[in-house]
């Protein structure tokens, strides 16, 4: 066995070896001990890291060590050093953009897979790995009751990627190339793609990197009397005009819960208008997809029966540590077609004979990990009806903020709360909107660098918005109210000046 030496004496008694069973165990019980006492006390810590750009470089040494040092040289080091430069997405009081969950069982699910630390790009790789990726996905697919055509029993199927942002990209090349099989390679320069001004700038990065002109890329206005939903009438204007230039409509992006504001797009109209164009429909689901495996949610993924592809974030509010997004595919050969790679120290039986999925051509990397390991144990270890509480909990306690922000006449809350978020400011007086932005950019500035809690903000109709997303595992409704309490007396400090 390889034996790291000790730098003082040449002995290995006290060295951390490469993969020993009893060192594992003695020291993985710390950092689980560790990981414990973090949470334990992470109220304590302000929310928000209070640290200056810079601070660590004046901590930590200029280089590497060149022998080892102590596990507990180590986390000393993490204490002092490293979480006061951590902002704290899972604090109780943690109300900014859109949750990221952990939970016990994501952390299980986490270890385990770091344990077997399993490279799965194909099936003979890691059958366990891939195989167990099928069933998750379809147990998924089933509680949002997906059609059929997204199961893995069809042509459809489904893949878990790194992030939303992934799914976008990979759905974009692959309805890319499938336009240029017909049309040419030439065309290229001919694609549309069409969103709403709303949808999560992800797209924008999906046709740079797709090679998609950006002067090509529509983003259709939204405003205040849809919710800042996309009209179907200005879809299709659009593409109308597009057809009439001898442009090539292929790709829309509809969003179920947008980042702004939670706005749901009217997927069933917006279907129908790609379909009779002949464009790839895509559904970023991102935060709201979670919901909707409540029955009483599931009505905003009506419509996703019109789509060509469906992405929710698993890592958002469904407990499953970061990251873990799951897209959904009608048509698997689209992405394989556009993916795939087939060199010869890759090729085996059981891929040859498309006897298995192979991940590998499902995404842009080549290596993945064993993500299905921890959706499969927060699906064991909570139960369907357990996640559907926990998402019916956050969402009874952002009722609950905007009902307390509704009796203040100082606030006003700006578009209807959908899910978990809550859009409020303090109101514009003599309509002054310019002071009102001030004053509520002044508020968030106020309240987060305080470390009590932390929420962020957005641009809509020219109007800066306070957005107050609940979705941490650890949040009660003291810690909304506190916040609320928080909020209110540093923006009657301001209102007074």
């Amino acid at each position: 066995m390889y034996v790291l030496k000790n730098s003082e004496n040449g002995s290995s008694n006290n060295a951390l070896k490469p993969m020993d069973s009893e060192q594992l165990r003695e020291y993985g019980h710390r950092m689980v001990d560790f990981i414990a006492d973090y949470y334990k006390t992470i109220e304590t810590f302000p929310v928000l890291s209070q640290v200056q750009p810079g601070y660590l470089h004046n901590l930590l040494p200029e280089s590497a060590p060149d022998h080892p040092e102590t596990v507990e040289q180590v986390l000393d080091d993490v204490k002092a050093k490293i979480l006061p430069g951590v902002t704290h997405w899972q604090s109780p009081s943690f109300f900014a953009y859109f949750p990221i969950n952990g939970s016990i069982a994501g952390f299980l699910g986490e270890m385990l897979s770091a344990g077997l630390n399993t490279m799965s790009f194909s099936w003979v790789a890691s059958p366990a790995a891939t195989e167990l990726e099928i069933v998750v996905v379809d147990w998924v697919a089933k509680l949002l009751n997906l059609p059929e055509q997204f199961l893995s029993k069809g042509n459809g199927g489904g893949v878990i990627q790194g992030s939303a942002c992934e799914a976008i990209l990979v759905v974009m090349i692959a309805a890319r190339d499938k336009v240029l099989r017909s049309v040419g390679k030439k065309a290229l320069e001919k694609l549309v793609v069409y969103s709403s001004d709303q949808t999560h700038s992800s797209l924008q990065k999906a046709c740079q990197l797709a090679g998609i002109h950006l002067e090509n890329c529509r983003v259709l206005k939204t405003d205040s009397s849809t919710n800042y939903a996309l009209r179907p009438e200005s879809l299709q204007e659009a593409v109308s005009k597009d057809l009439e230039a001898g442009l090539i409509p292929f790709f829309l992006c509809g969003t179920v819960g947008t980042t702004s504001s939670t706005a749901v797009d009217p997927l069933a109209a917006l279907g129908k208008i790609a379909k009779s164009n002949e464009m790839w429909f895509h559904i970023d689901a991102a935060y709201a997809g979670s919901a909707c495996i409540c029955p009483e949610y599931r009505q905003y993924i009506d419509g996703v029966e019109t789509a060509d592809s469906f992405d929710m974030n698993a890592h958002k509010w469904l407990l499953t540590n970061f990251e873990c997004s799951l897209l959904w595919v009608k048509d698997q050969s689209a992405l394989t077609e556009a993916l795939s790679t087939n060199p010869e120290y890759l090729k085996n039986k059981a891929s040859q004979a498309n006897l298995v999925v192979d991940y590998k051509d499902w995404q842009i990397p080549l290596g993945r990990r064993f993500r299905a390991l921890k959706l499969w144990m927060v699906l064991r270890l909570y139960g369907a009806e357990n996640l559907k509480s926990y998402i019916r909990n956050h969402i009874k306690l952002a009722k609950i903020f905007e009902q307390l922000v509704s009796k203040d006449p100082n606030f006003e809350v700006v578009t209807p709360r959908i899910f978990s978020l809550v859009c409020f400011r303090i109101a514009a007086v003599d309509n002054d909107e310019k002071k009102c932005n001030n004053l509520n950019r002044s508020l968030l500035d106020a309240v987060n660098s305080s470390g009590k809690l932390l929420f962020s903000h957005t641009i809509l109709s020219e109007k800066f918005v306070l957005r107050f997303a609940i979705g941490a595992p650890l949040t009660e409704e003291k810690h909304v109210k506190e916040a609320w309490k928080v909020i209110q007396e540093e923006a009657s400090f301001l209102l007074s000046k």
